[in-house]
C-alpha cells in the first residue's frame, strides 16, 4: 500500500467516524442508487424520463373530492423525489422504511421533484 493509498484510506475513516448519522445513511442511499444505474435524484431536470431509486420516507393518502392521490416521498441521498398516484387509496408495498426503484417523466409542483404514476419495482425488505 502507498502512502497515499494509506492517507485516503485513513481520511475515509477518519471522515465515517466524525459524520453525523443522517450524513452516512445519506451516503449509503447514494452508494445503493448508483448500483441500480440511477442517476441521483438532484441532477435530474424536469421533462426527464428518469429512474430514480432510494428509500420511502413517507406516504400519505391525501382524499380530494374529484380525484384520490397516494403520495410518497423517495429520498436517494441527494434529494427528494415525492411519487404521485393518482386515483389511488392504497398500494401493497408502499409504505415508509421500504425501498424502491420508481420510473417516469419528472415534473416539478411547488418547487418540489414530482413523477406522476410512476412505473415502480419494490426491492425486498431489508
Amino acid at each position: 500500500m502507498t502512502t497515499d493509498e494509506r492517507q485516503s484510506s485513513l481520511r475515509r475513516m477518519l471522515r465515517r467516524l466524525t459524520a453525523s448519522e443522517a450524513e452516512i445513511e445519506a451516503q449509503e442511499l447514494r452508494r445503493e442508487s448508483a448500483e441500480h444505474g440511477c442517476p441521483p435524484a438532484q441532477q435530474c431536470m424536469r421533462g426527464q424520463v428518469v429512474s430514480v431509486a432510494g428509500r420511502l420516507r413517507t406516504v400519505v393518502y391525501t382524499p380530494r373530492t374529484n380525484l384520490p392521490t397516494l403520495e410518497a416521498d423517495l429520498y436517494d441521498g441527494s434529494d427528494v423525489v415525492t411519487l404521485v398516484w393518482l386515483g389511488r387509496r392504497h398500494i401493497t408495498g408502499i409504505e415508509p422504511g421500504r425501498h424502491l426503484t420508481a420510473r417516469g417523466r419528472m415534473a416539478v409542483r411547488d418547487d418540489r421533484k414530482v413523477i406522476y404514476n410512476p412505473y415502480y419495482e419494490l426491492e425486498p425488505p431489508k
